[in-house]
């Protein structure tokens, strides 16, 4: 019998559970994280489950301090700073020089806009917030690096926390849903270049909006 040995390793599909909690707001920043809880409602062993929040600590979303147990991270002006660094260099970097964008990718950005839209309508911002992600998430995938990607994904879960640490996140939400349809257009329309700068001008709004947040 053969084992497959691309098959993911329970704890990273733990973390994987845990970090997509965090991205969906179900997690906010100074939560507790209960090893007991978390072996239940993961069903895995508290080995697992240790090993997932080690991975989850390194990529720099929960923090361990002696007698005080696991926490999600509450993150910094310093950490917001580092983030954006990591975004401009993945987000423009996979639109620059970039002439023209696949029908797949620009369905899989739709998706992520259509979502946003609804979900404003329902006024429901914490939807908001994760669908913005996830169109980003998708301009990051023109880069076609599943090491970026990955990256990404717990870039955006701690953006998530950063969304979730102002005291207004509707107010802070809803102007970012027009900017993000109206880049997905320019790249709808193949204007790569035009949409760029305006992903480079909402990166810079975005960043200042947030440090004013915290």
């Amino acid at each position: 019998m053969s084992v497959n040995s691309t098959a993911e390793p329970a704890f990273a599909r733990v973390a994987a559970q845990i970090r997509e909690t965090i991205l969906t707001g179900g997690l906010v920043s100074g939560m507790p994280l209960v090893e007991a809880e978390l072996v239940e409602r993961h069903q895995a062993s508290r080995n697992t489950v240790r090993e997932a929040l080690r991975l989850l600590r390194e990529q720099g979303l929960i923090t361990h301090e002696p007698n005080k147990g696991v926490k999600v991270r509450r993150l910094d002006a310093e950490d917001l700073r580092d983030i954006f660094i990591v975004r401009r260099t993945l987000e423009l970097g996979a639109l620059r020089s970039r002439r023209s964008i696949g029908d797949g990718q620009l369905a899989r950005m739709l998706q992520s806009i259509e979502g946003a839209q609804q979900a404003c309508e329902n006024e429901n911002w914490r939807e908001v917030g994760t669908q913005s992600l996830r169109f980003h998430q998708a301009i990051v995938s023109l880069l076609g690096s599943s090491r970026f990607d990955a990256l990404f994904v717990s870039i955006a879960a701690q953006l998530r926390l950063l969304f979730a640490s102002g005291a207004d996140e509707p107010a802070f939400q809803q102007p970012w849903v027009a900017r993000d349809v109206l880049i997905y257009r320019l790249l709808e329309e193949q204007r790569c270049a035009e949409a760029m700068d305006q992903l480079e001008a909402y990166l810079g709004d975005s960043e200042r909006r947030l440090l004013a947040s915290l």
